[in-house]
């Protein structure tokens, strides 16, 4: 079994088990589970220094992670969140709680987002403190699985290319405890770790995090790169 299959055939074992013991919504298979208890799995993470010191935060746009942007607004930090599928020549929504046009909870829906925050490229970004990325599965050394789209990861390594990702910058997982496996998870060159996991009932600190030093070309399938402008961008340039 090649890494991409091994990976596969974990997600369908959390996503099923998900399913049977009712820890998430019908319909799991395929996404970022929108998990029960995203909410207190946000009220564990909001207490931690790493959240309190965070002035910056980049998101994911998945409705599992949705409590954790809502609160970031609410608490005016200012939050990067990508536009889905990175399908914009600029790729991330700017959430500034100091001009919003509806209030903070709304405005971290990614649906309204989309229709009241500006689109910036990375090169308009500051450098972020705080990265909270959704998971299929994690284990206790960190390493993660996505629902294997690979956004994340490329939206991870063109902060890390412009220099936004410090060594101080911390990477959070939330999820459900079902995600958390015991599994020896597989990995790709390309794929980060996380720092941190949260779920309702525990806090889990890892270990030291692979950060790839930005993005690795020969892992992007030609239809990838045309799909999202930033990386045509970039092989445009470089040409």
């Amino acid at each position: 079994m090649d890494t991409d299959q091994a990976k596969q055939a974990i997600r369908e074992r959390v996503w099923a088990l998900l399913e049977q013991e009712r820890a998430a919504p019908p319909g799991v298979y395929g996404r970022i589970p929108a998990f029960y208890g995203a909410e207190a799995a946000a009220d564990r993470l909001v207490e931690l220094p790493v959240w309190q010191n965070a002035r910056v935060i980049k998101a994911v746009p998945d409705k599992a992670q949705l409590p954790v942007r809502a609160r970031a607004l609410i608490e005016s930090k200012l939050v990067y969140m990508a536009v889905p599928k990175l399908a914009e020549a600029q790729p991330f929504y700017l959430l500034d709680p100091a001009t919003l046009t509806v209030p903070p909870a709304e405005a971290a829906s990614s649906k309204v987002a989309a229709s009241v925050a500006r689109k910036i490229a990375v090169k308009e970004m500051q450098p972020v403190d705080l990265i909270v990325c959704g998971s299929v599965a994690v284990n206790r050394h960190g390493v993660r699985l996505g629902k294997g789209a690979g956004y994340s990861d490329i939206e991870v390594a063109l902060l890390q290319e412009a220099g936004l990702i410090r060594p101080e910058t911390t990477i959070v997982t939330t999820v459900h405890a079902l995600q958390v496996v015991d599994d020896e998870l597989p990995e790709a060159k390309h794929d980060f770790s996380v720092d941190l996991i949260v779920t309702p009932d525990e806090v889990i600190e890892c270990e030291p995090p692979r950060r790839p030093s930005g993005l690795y070309w020969d892992s992007l399938t030609r239809e990838k790169i045309k799909a999202i402008p930033v990386l045509t961008a970039l092989t445009d340039s470089s040409a």
